[in-house]
């Protein structure tokens, strides 16, 4: 697609971190709801850090930190979480199960913050060398899109490479002892490899083979139709939070209280923040119903997802229609409660 074009329900919900915003306490009329955010580095993080999540949505809110979307999937499924923050790939892999979800928001087209690093030493130069090699990668993740989605470009089997399933701490590990010669991941384990190895395709380049990737927030529809006051504030938030950074991102330099705030939640580098969120783009409220993102090309770009998830046999099939998965409602209303 035009402008837009991570994680199985079988993994068991991992969360390995629980936050409560300093002050929020817990009163009869407040809505309860649970959060799966993971360690990207992005603006809404910042409102996060500061309890305003709270206060808008009037709820108690458990922030639950997550490894992969897969996890964050797994845990929607069962009903351990409510709005969780996922990649296009596992949203894609989700939906083709028909598990009843929303897409709320669009958090970012991914570029730069995801890629393919290659060890120094491991003879990797080009993208040939790859071949009987060792790459690790979150399996259905938007970088195991990006990788396969590489390799097929490239003209490589993915059979003649070694491809493992690890999560991204463990990728880090795993670099740490040499025990993989690449692998494609996001930070803060890509900013770990990095430092001994080498870039060889990041997802800006891949989206221009024709396999763009994003991330989103997503809602189970029962809590959604249960609270949707909570979900549009939760939208309205995020939304800010991105207008604030776009009107001035220059203020969010490594000095920066909002920096500081990310490196805490996320595990990155504060020197590396402002570069990071250079990385994606992130798409204003106003222009998140739009034809290129949640009023039609978020659909697209699910179904092309989909179909590739099932050319690649890691979903059984596709749906004919996607468009049940993806809601301009919360977007449109926070926006005009502005």
């Amino acid at each position: 697609m035009s402008r837009i074009t991570r994680r199985t329900f079988v993994a068991t919900a991992a969360a390995i971190g629980l936050t409560f915003a300093a002050g929020a306490t817990a009163r009869a009329d407040q809505t309860k709801l649970t959060i799966g955010y993971q360690t990207v580095v992005e603006p809404s993080k910042v409102p996060q850090a500061d309890g305003v999540y709270e206060k808008a949505a009037n709820a108690t809110i458990d922030w639950k930190k997550f490894d992969s979307g897969a996890d964050v999937i797994a845990a929607i499924a069962s009903g351990a979480v409510d709005i969780g923050y996922v990649g296009s790939s596992p949203l894609a892999a989700a939906a083709s199960r028909e598990l009843p979800i929303e897409t709320i928001f669009i958090v970012g087209l991914i570029g730069e913050s995801e890629a393919l690093v290659v060890r120094n030493g491991a003879n990797i130069n080009e993208p040939k060398d790859l071949v009987g090699k060792k790459i690790a990668v979150p399996f259905v993740s938007t970088t195991h899109y990006s990788l396969l989605a590489a390799l097929k470009h490239w003209n490589i089997d993915p059979k003649t490479v070694e491809v493992l399933n690890l999560r991204p701490p463990e990728i880090a590990a795993a670099w740490e002892r040499g025990d993989i010669d690449a692998a494609y991941v996001w930070d803060p384990a890509l900013g770990k490899i990095k430092e001994n190895g080498k870039v060889l395709t990041d997802s800006a380049q891949v989206a221009t083979f024709g396999a763009p990737t994003f991330d989103a927030w997503i809602v189970r529809k029962e809590f959604a139709d249960a609270h949707p006051d909570a979900v549009k504030a939760f939208v309205k938030v995020t939304g800010q939070s991105y207008a604030d950074f776009r009107a001035n991102p220059e203020a969010w330099d490594a000095k920066s209280e909002q920096a500081a705030k990310i490196a805490r939640l996320t595990g990155a580098k504060v020197e590396e923040v402002p570069a990071l969120l250079k990385g994606y783009h992130f798409p204003l409220l106003e222009e998140q119903a739009s034809n290129a993102l949640l009023g039609g090309g978020t659909v697209k770009a699910i179904a092309d997802a989909s179909a590739f998830l099932k050319e690649q046999g890691k979903i059984p099939a596709v749906l004919p229609d996607y468009s049940g998965y993806v809601t301009t409602k919360f977007v449109t209303e926070a926006q005009a409660s502005n």
